[in-house]
């Protein structure tokens, strides 16, 4: 009652008299001890307690400085009064002033340095809810932090002691049951039924649970590193069945706690206190703190998930859990938050590195290696000897021989774990379909995930694949395929691009355009040794890496967003920035032409048109030729066509009566048609050099129609071989163009070209093995276009050389009707050595027709010209005869 008196100096005497007496009380040499004498220490304790019902600090202050001399001298016989000691300090409220918290938290700190191993085991669980709620008081930020590292070092002395503290707790646990049953009640304890020193850990966990929600983003982050440390540590300790608790009580309940401030914390700008401390951008809003939480949460949970796989999965109910952490990720990964996202993607390849329950040769002589990151503790004492072994009856190396016995693994097991990872596939393609689809709206606050997030998204699915392959199926890929598709198309933001966009001249590909391919190889590689009816997908993949290789042409767009290309704009002009396409589209196609020649017999891959889909992509950059974006590409896919029709005109041909191929011939003349007579010109800066290389190109895919297609022509269709004729007639005509200026004509008439198509056509022209009229309607066919075209030719040269008067002609024109006049020549002798019958009347015809238009030759000035017009007449000799006389 002095106590409370309204005078200070009265209240003080009071105090000062009382704790005198409490002291002098303790010290006294008692017979019995005190501490055997727990009637009579109460007493003399219980006036110090009920001093905490005043509200005046001064009081207060006296009480706590009583408690500090008490601990210093008889802490170690203090026994039953430990709880009432305890009470003292845990009833120190946060609105008390920090000297009262100050002087409250050096007695705790006494307690948890000193004292632990003198205190009866069961006043622990008060000194961690004591230790807790120090970490809750918002006075002073350095005492939370320091409780947190208390409950570090306490859960320590738990490990190090564990088998005392147990014996001694189960026992009480055995008094309390027996008097709660002669009163007829239940034993009422939090976290029933586990055991009393399970419930100790529990405790712990709950409060630093609690902890990992505080308003003050350094406690929260330190209470959630010691969390999941100590559960990675000691977790090993605790009972199977509690794990139970763990997951559902303490893990979940603080995601969805996490999970809910996240997603409502405040988007304001917080201002840095006084001035001179400076907040991070990263960090500098209630919701960018949140957001760190909720990362270091949702690791730490999948962690515990991975490392601890083979204690939760014999938990009935761990597909319900499994599914709630996939949910956690996946609105985690959904979240508009890029550090969020691209974390809970980091949680989700974490728990799919989960290896399966150990089995027989695999049994571990040690408890499996845990990776503990090293908790912020602002205590005294550390965890020094986290190393020291400590077994229980149900060890962690019983449990693990559990797993591993010689009975063969039930298949239940087999199917469960399936159903998991179809479960995680789920989760993964409602994140990518919801991430790579494209905004309806272009509003400022359109949100484009980051290429770290995209590329972290598609690097999960080799792994998740590797679970999931025999039972992924069509519509699976297609699934896969769309995901796939967004993903490359998703822009860069204008500030990341200086970062992640190799400059426009490298061909380099970003780190997600690698991604996409590798799942695309980790997909053929599965199917090429699968089953038959995985193998159906080979067309799926083409169809995929054809819709990448046209983005060298058609870069795709996503949604109805602006952007700039690099080429043509400076970074800051547009918000977002494609990226360039023309690496990613180039090796997307040599994967096409690599697995196509693994493939081109496959059923499928004949069935489904595929070598018609390659040819109909590569007409676009062939036809566009020099209008390309980059010039690398129409080259390679030259190359690439050439490849692919010499394995594929084969498998053509064996399936001519099938009539498989039939839409894929109409297809392949017109690609030829774009490409050796494109609409698009050269650059003005086209050198003479690379203008004849690109010549050289077009020489090749002549070459290959006069060894690949014209001498299987009875195994075409006539109409093909017909647009062939023609084109290596229009081709063997020199493609002048009156624009040319007289010093380009020289380079830009592609004589060589010229040349290659009239000597194909020569050598068709005429062909000795021919046995029967069906195979030698190429020849007559051929040869009717030569004929044709040389009649042609000479004409001109009659007309230009009357007309050119004095001035000789260009150079390229005199070679060509040299070269007319030399094939018309070889062309006669090898018609001569025929045999007759294989020549029809009209061909002879033809030849005989050419003879005026070679006389009228005859007046040209070029004696190069002369000496092969002498050889082109002197064959017609033998057509000479004496008119036959009529009857």
């Amino acid at each position: 009652q002095v106590c409370q008196h309204p005078n200070s100096r009265m209240r003080e005497w009071g105090a000062e008299a009382l704790t005198s007496l409490i002291k002098a009380g303790l010290t006294f040499s008692h017979d019995p001890p005190l501490s055997q004498n727990q009637r009579l220490q109460l007493l003399l304790l219980n006036p110090l307690k009920e001093l905490s019902s005043i509200s005046h600090p001064d009081i207060r202050i006296k009480q706590l400085e009583c408690v500090l001399q008490i601990l210093q001298s008889q802490g170690d016989s203090l026994g039953p009064g430990w709880p009432l000691v305890l009470g003292v300090m845990g009833a120190i409220r946060s609105d008390q002033g920090e000297s009262l918290i100050r002087t409250a938290f050096q007695c705790l700190q006494l307690v948890v340095t000193d004292f632990l191993p003198t205190m009866p085991c069961t006043c622990l669980q008060i000194v961690v809810e004591v230790a807790g709620s120090f970490g809750l008081h918002n006075q002073e930020l350095n005492i939370s932090l320091t409780s947190i590292g208390l409950l570090w070092n306490i859960s320590d002395y738990f490990f190090q002691r564990g088998e005392i503290i147990e014996k001694e707790l189960n026992k009480e646990e055995a008094v309390l049951q027996k008097q709660a049953e002669e009163k007829g009640v239940m034993l009422n304890r939090p976290f029933h039924p586990a055991s009393p020193f399970d419930c100790l850990w529990l405790c712990l966990y709950a409060k630093l649970g609690e902890l990992c929600v505080d308003p003050r983003p350094a406690v929260r982050k330190s209470a959630g590193q010691t969390l999941f440390s100590t559960i990675g540590a000691h977790g090993t300790l605790l009972q199977h069945s509690t794990w139970h608790t763990v997951i559902w009580k303490v893990l979940f309940h603080l995601l969805d706690r996490v999970r809910e401030s996240s997603t409502t914390a405040d988007k304001e700008k917080i201002e840095s206190g006084g001035g001179n401390i400076l907040i991070h951008h990263s960090r500098d809003t209630a919701e960018k703190q949140w957001a760190e939480t909720w990362v270091l949460t949702l690791a730490g949970v999948a962690r515990i998930f991975n490392t601890r796989r083979y204690l939760l999965q014999p938990l009935g109910d761990f597909s319900q859990a499994w599914d709630v952490l996939l949910d956690h990720i996946q609105s985690a990964a959904l979240s508009k938050n890029n550090e969020v996202s691209l974390a809970a993607l980091k949680s989700f390849q974490e728990i799919l590195q989960i290896v399966s329950p150990v089995r027989d040769s695999e049994k571990p002589d040690t408890p499996p290696a845990i990776n503990v990151s090293v908790p912020v503790v602002v205590g005294t004492t550390t965890a020094t000897s986290l190393g020291r072994s400590f077994m229980r009856t149900d060890s962690i190396g019983e449990r693990i021989g559990r797993y591993s016995g010689s009975e063969p693994p039930v298949i239940t097991d087999e199917i469960e774990d399936l159903n998991l990872w179809w479960a995680a596939w789920n989760s993964w393609y409602r994140i990518g379909s919801e991430s790579t689809r494209p905004p309806v709206t272009c509003d400022k606050l359109t949100f484009i995930p980051s290429q770290p997030f995209l590329t972290a998204l598609i690097q999960i699915f080799p792994a998740l694949y590797q679970h999931i392959k025999t039972g992924f199926s069509m519509d699976d890929l297609q699934k896969l395929g769309v995901i796939l598709h967004g993903a490359v198309s998703v822009p860069i933001s204008s500030d990341a691009s200086p970062f992640i966009l190799p400059s426009y001249t490298e061909a380099v590909l970003t780190s997600l355009q690698e991604a996409v391919l590798t799942a695309l190889d980790v997909l053929q590689k599965a199917i090429c040794v699968g089953s038959e009816s995985m193998q159906i997908m080979y067309p799926a993949i083409f169809d995929q890496l054809l819709a990448f290789v046209e983005f060298s042409c058609k870069p795709p767009q996503y949604g109805q967003l602006e952007t700039k290309h690099i080429a043509n704009a400076k970074y800051n002009q547009a918000e977002w920035v494609a990226l360039n396409y023309v690496p990613f589209a180039e090796r997307s196609l040599e994967v096409v032409v690599d697995l196509y020649q693994k493939t081109a017999c496959h059923k499928a891959v004949v069935t489904e048109k595929v070598l018609q889909n390659i040819i109909k992509t590569l007409r676009i950059p062939l036809s566009l030729k020099y209008s390309c974006p980059s010039e690398s590409t129409w080259k390679l896919a030259v190359s690439s066509l050439l490849k692919v029709l010499s394995i594929g005109l084969p498998v053509a041909r064996q399936h001519a009566s099938s009539g498989k191929f039939d839409s894929m011939w109409p297809e392949l003349a017109n690609t030829f048609e774009d490409f050796l007579f494109t609409k698009s010109t050269p650059p003005d800066n086209l050198s003479i050099q690379e203008f004849q290389k690109n010549e050289s190109i077009d020489v090749e895919v002549v070459q290959l129609i006069s060894t690949e297609i014209l001498p299987y022509a009875n195994f075409i269709p006539k109409e093909f071989v017909g647009q062939i004729m023609t084109m290596l007639n229009k081709g063997s005509i020199h493609s002048q163009s009156s624009s040319f200026t007289e010093a380009e004509i020289d380079i830009r008439m592609r004589e060589e070209f010229s040349k290659v198509c009239f000597e194909t056509l020569l050598q068709f022209s005429f062909s000795n093995k021919v046995t029967t009229p069906q195979e030698g309607y190429i020849s007559r066919m051929a040869l009717s276009v030569l004929l044709k075209r040389s009649q042609d030719v000479l004409h001109r040269y009659i007309e230009d050389e009357r007309l050119s008067g004095k001035c000789p002609l260009p150079r390229q024109q005199v070679t060509e009707i040299i070269f007319v006049l030399k094939a018309v020549s070889t062309l006669i002798d090898s018609l001569k050595k025929t045999q007759p019958e294989n020549v029809d009347a009209n061909t002879w015809a033809q030849v005989i027709a050419l003879y005026p238009t070679l006389v009228e030759c005859i007046t040209c000035s070029s004696s190069e010209v002369c000496s092969a017009l002498k050889e082109a007449l002197v064959p017609f000799k033998d057509f000479m005869h004496p008119p036959a006389s009529k009857v």
